[in-house]
């Protein structure tokens, strides 16, 4: 009897107790009226909160009389706090919405300083691409949202090919902006290109995409040089869902997508992704000059088609730790433009696998990239090779045979002997990954240190590589970096230095400061930054074309003596200045200047023998160039070289001016420009003994702007989007689109517009200004469609070299999205 009544004195306590709490529930949306999935509610006084579920609701239970301050955030939005008063046994009502205005100085970004801070708080400038961005772009490559930002220069090289470059030294094979994906290098291992639409993720499951303007080298490593591209994917347990989209256009464009999450339980989430998509460049062929004849590209394939699909799955063995892992996969079958030509890429694969471990204080990440093609080949370089057999007699089935790895060099009538001139390319490199982070804070200081390693193992089956038995090279960094605020002052102060050791090019000291101040509603910045570009495994190693090509990893002797240095990184220091921030209550600024100075340039492609004069190529490093390229007599060897120092300099201005809080206009504008001292030898590039402009890849324009208008108001949205690119000079390898030009002041015009040069067609500059627009209708919470449509009015505009004009292309989306499991938003 008397356990009895013990037990019911206790569960009497218990019911008093919940009837002395009250709770706090609500919806969270976003400024539109749509539900926000995944927002944090959380109140800092007793340490408690929640997410909201698929439908943006959210319960925090089991409170105590009173008044308490709720924030609400979520990563790219403004955070909002309120006060909420509870009242016992009752439930208070809190709804409220994150403005897309608010969250110009309040957004969060991650990239910069690898921690989430308020995008005033970075000294860097920084650009995000949001998730709403890309919710209200109805097109499967969000690529070309890079048109859109500050300090960028966007291209098109056709329905497919989109690319970006920042602050100059731009080519057709530019490595020098990294691109990062959940923290793993998007980068194709043996060139170091960015793998663009290699990437094995797809558009539904990208969160946001951060693109810092400037050397970014202290944090990330090597080819941070100019820039830094990172593109961040969706927690499932804030996504939670199905979406299904299919998308239509012009150019035979089709896309099917689909993604779904789910959170199993407070342990257990995942998450998975399937995109397949097709279509057809435009009518276009880059011409292969034999002599003066010009030929179409052999056997030239204009359909495109990719596909990738990938899985995440997230456990949280503790509260505050989470374990990703993933796995990722695409198949890309299209068109790439090198310095060299067109490539035919025909199911080039692309798997990453990742283990990630993310903690408060600590953060560990390793990944493993495979990179396999056996069909890719060089238009150009073929075509060449078949036009030889062709014009000696042999048959067309053996020409195309025969074309893809050799060329006849005729010696007499009916004499000739076959020369090794590879244009198949095949992969099968692979990369390991691994990297370990620990931070915390002491007050007003915050500590970052980290260390990275990466083995590349190229393989191209010696069809573009020195690599028999395959090439292994590593590369370890290590790194830290100090920030200091003083929250009552507004000052802050940053030091960041990497060391990173390179198998093949030794050590190098990468260091970052920068000096931030509060004022008004904004922040003032001061910085310096170094970066480096490391050269790729292609220009170290390469052997294309049966030795006509040969990277420089190594050094060269020439009969004579003559030593050639092996390759070593570019380097670049850059100062900047800059602030961002708010003007008026509906005025918001972000505006830099900046000064760089970049050193030892990759030269182009030069012949270093002169077999005129008796003067070849003997070795390769310490080996006889016949041991390293079997038959090469070393009469003509085209490589790569350090030359030359170059300053530029420019300035970016961002501007967003809110009408009301659904209607905005933005105002982007670039100046960039260089100085180049062409009395100085060294920037000699070629070694002709003249420094030319066009030896230098800078491949710029001085000025670009353009103007957005924004609309978005319950179930509709909409923007029109006006471009500016002054025309400028392009030259990259053999490629050219310039003016008419006497670049050598010899009263001829070596270049000629509408015109061969060299083993081009020089079409003219490139730039213009074009006009794009995009609209979408929200026909319910489930459905919404959408139309976007590049260059609206048909300008004729290039924008690339080797690419067609861009004509006009149309884009529509249908997508749905919808949840089987409704379930109730649960305490964190």
């Amino acid at each position: 009897m008397k356990k009895l009544l013990l037990l019911l004195t206790l569960i009497s306590t218990f019911t008093m107790a919940a009837q002395n709490n009250g709770s706090i529930e609500g919806i969270i949306t976003e400024a539109s009226g749509t539900p926000l999935s995944g927002a944090t509610v959380h109140i800092k006084s007793i340490d408690k909160g929640t997410v909201t579920d698929y439908d943006g609701k959210f319960i925090l239970d089991n409170l105590a009389d009173g008044t308490y301050e709720v924030s609400v955030s979520y990563v790219g939005f403004a955070t909002t706090t309120q006060s909420v008063s509870v009242t016992a046994g009752k439930a208070t009502k809190f709804t409220t919405s994150l403005k897309e205005s608010d969250s110009i100085l309040n957004e969060v970004v991650i990239t910069a300083n690898k921690q989430p801070q308020k995008i005033t708080d970075v000294p860097a400038t920084v650009n995000v691409i949001t998730s709403k961005d890309i919710e209200e772009f109805p097109s499967f490559n969000i690529g070309e949202l890079a048109a859109r930002q500050k300090g960028v220069d966007f291209v098109r090289s056709g329905v497919l090919g989109t690319g970006i470059n920042i602050r100059g030294f731009n080519s057709a094979f530019n490595s020098k902006n990294l691109q990062v994906t959940d923290d793993r290098l998007s980068t194709l291992i043996a060139t170091g290109l960015p793998m663009g639409s290699f990437s094995t993720v797809t558009k539904d499951d990208i969160s946001r995409v951060e693109i810092l303007l400037g050397p970014n080298g202290t944090l990330y490593g090597p080819n941070a040089h100019n820039g830094l591209v990172s593109t961040i994917t969706k927690d499932p347990r804030k996504s939670e869902g199905t979406i299904v989209a299919l998308g239509f256009g012009n150019q035979s464009v089709l896309t099917t997508r689909l993604r779904h999450a789910e959170a199993i339980n407070e342990k257990f989430a995942y998450k998975f992704h399937f995109e397949r998509s097709q279509g057809k460049e435009f009518n276009y062929a880059d011409s292969v000059y034999v002599g003066t004849k010009a030929y179409q590209e052999l056997d030239l394939d204009r359909k495109f088609d990719s596909k990738k699909y990938g899985a995440s799955l997230y456990y949280k063995p503790t509260k505050g730790s989470e374990v990703i892992g993933y796995y990722g996969h695409s198949n890309n079958s299209n068109i790439g433009i090198t310095s060299a030509g067109r490539n035919q890429i025909k199911d080039w694969t692309i798997d990453v696998a990742q283990l990630k471990f993310v903690s408060k204080h600590f953060f560990a990440n390793t990944y493993y990239t495979w990179s396999k093609t056996d069909k890719t080949y060089a238009m150009n370089q073929r075509t060449q090779n078949y036009v030889s057999f062709i014009e000696n007699g042999f048959s067309e089935a053996e020409a195309r045979e025969r074309s893809f790895t050799e060329q006849w060099f005729p010696l007499g009538p009916g004499v000739g002997v076959p020369l090794q001139r590879g244009a198949l390319f095949k992969d099968a490199s692979e990369r390991f990954n691994a990297e370990a982070q620990y931070n915390n804070s002491w007050n007003d200081l915050h500590v970052t240190l980290g260390a990275q390693y990466q083995l590349d193992m190229a393989d191209s089956k010696g069809t573009y590589l020195l690599d028999e038995g395959g090439i292994d090279l590593d590369q370890t960094g290590i790194y830290t970096q100090l920030e200091y605020k003083l929250a009552d002052s507004g000052w802050g102060f940053l030091f960041g230095g990497r060391i990173d050791n390179h198998e093949l090019y030794g050590s190098n000291f990468i260091p970052k400061l920068a000096v931030t101040k509060k004022l008004n509603n904004g922040t003032f910045r001061v910085t310096y930054g170094k970066g480096i570009a490391v050269p790729s495994i292609l220009n170290l190693k390469g052997n294309l074309f049966g030795g006509l090509v040969l990277g420089n990893g190594e050094g060269f002797t020439l009969t004579d003596g003559t030593k050639i240095d092996k390759l070593d990184v570019e380097t670049i220091n850059s100062y900047e200045i800059g602030y961002k921030g708010q003007l008026s209550e509906k005025l918001f600024i972000d505006v830099n200047a900046y000064y760089n100075q970049s050193d030892n340039f990759i030269s182009p492609l030069r012949n270093i023998a002169d077999a005129a004069n008796g003067n070849f190529v003997t070795h390769v490093g310490d080996k006889p160039i016949g041991e390293v390229s079997e038959g090469n007599t070393g009469a003509f060897i085209l490589t790569y070289s350090n030359f030359g120092h170059v300053d530029t300099y420019g300035a970016d201005i961002g501007l967003n001016y809110y009408f009301t809080d659904n209607f905005r206009t933005s105002f982007n504008y670039s100046y960039f420009d260089r100085d180049l001292d062409t009395d100085d030898l060294a920037n000699d590039g070629n070694l002709d003994g003249q420094v030319l402009e066009n030896e230098l890849p800078i491949n710029t324009p001085n000025h670009k702007f353009s103007v957005g208008m924004h609309y978005n108001k319950g179930k509709f949205y909409g923007a029109v989007f006006g471009r500016y690119v002054e025309k400028y000079d392009f030259f990259s390898g053999i490629n050219v689109a310039a003016k008419t030009q006497d670049q050598d002041g010899d009263g001829i015009n070596e270049i000629v517009e509408n015109a061969q040069v060299g083993r081009t067609w020089n079409y003219g500059q490139l730039g213009g200004f074009t006009i794009d627009a995009n609209a979408g209708y929200n026909v319910s919470d489930q459905l919404s469609m959408g139309l976007s449509i590049t260059n609206l009015l048909n300008a004729e505009i290039r924008e690339f070299v080797a690419s067609p004009a861009i004509e006009t292309l149309v884009s529509l989306e249908l997508k749905y999205k919808f949840s089987l499991k409704q379930k109730p938003a649960t305490v964190n």
